[in-house]
């Protein structure tokens, strides 16, 4: 069965770390959390006022993030002694289990700073797993070119034509496609019918599911229950991110920036990171 849109959003504009302005489309009031995504969020200005403060050193426990830039660069460091800069094209995947301190700057004063966020939920008994990074160059990214003309740049997951990307190990196996198609063409992939999904429209507008229903530029589409998703461009070309992950179905209890399945848990993370633990 072919996946259908179950809602659309284009999130709400937030700010976040330094004054950091974004626009959060998964994590707010419209929409949740897509199991096991807690948070997707989009920065995108060529003005340094709205990111130049960047998010300077701050705790995370119990869950993944994974930076994946199109513009402009971000230097990460950590409290572990990790530090290293995500370029144009690049992907760092952060597990940060049972704590981690980081900070994330822009390596850049003008230009375009243009890029995602993305918060992966862990399971209950990884939460307190050591913290691990995947880190990844654009070249070091493979890419499936179409029989259409377009192409797919595999992150993580497998495609249908058989192309793996680099990121290796992550509990919710998920898949992180950036797809680019040209007018009137259609691209189709198989996903578990466990796994929750989404497509966000980085360019163009696309139709979605076999009824074709229409997402435009800028806006997150749930995809509902199935084992495919079918995305089709019209007249102009389409970019667009597939994301899709096993579900957990466990509880969950956030506070800032841990998530656990508890609200105890919750408190003894704050009460570690402030007693020096992390």
């Amino acid at each position: 069965m072919t996946r259908q849109l179950l809602k659309t959003t284009t999130g709400i504009a937030a700010s976040d770390g330094d004054g950091v302005q974004l626009t959060r489309i998964i994590g707010s009031s419209e929409i949740d959390m897509v199991d096991p995504f807690l948070l997707l969020d989009k920065f995108e200005s060529d003005k340094a006022d709205d990111y130049i403060g960047g998010f300077p050193d701050h705790p995370h426990r119990g869950f993944e993030t994974v930076t994946y830039l199109l513009s402009g660069k971000m230097r990460h460091k950590d409290n572990a002694g990790h530090e290293g800069v995500i370029e144009p094209g690049g992907v760092q995947w952060m597990t940060a289990g049972r704590g981690i301190i980081h900070s994330e700057m822009p390596e850049q004063e003008n230009g375009l700073l243009r890029g995602f966020q993305l918060w992966v939920n862990l399971p209950a008994s990884h939460k307190m797993t050591e913290p691990a990074y995947q880190e990844f160059s654009a070249d070091a990214i493979p890419v499936e070119v179409l029989a259409s003309g377009g192409q797919v740049k595999v992150i993580s997951g497998k495609t249908d034509g058989g192309v793996t990307g680099p990121v290796k190990g992550v509990l919710t196996t998920p898949v992180y496609f950036d797809v680019d198609l040209p007018a009137n063409t259609e691209f189709e992939q198989y996903l578990p019918d466990s796994y929750n999904g989404f497509v966000f429209v980085i360019e163009g507008n696309l139709h979605v599911g076999s009824d074709g229903d229409l997402l435009e530029e800028g806006k997150l589409g749930v995809l509902g229950d199935g084992c495919s998703v079918k995305v089709s461009t019209g007249e102009v070309p389409g970019r667009f991110l597939l994301i899709a992950g096993q579900s957990l179905n466990e509880p969950v209890a956030r506070g800032g920036p841990f998530v656990m399945n508890s609200r105890q848990e919750v408190l003894q993370a704050f009460d570690d990171f402030h007693k020096g633990q992390f």
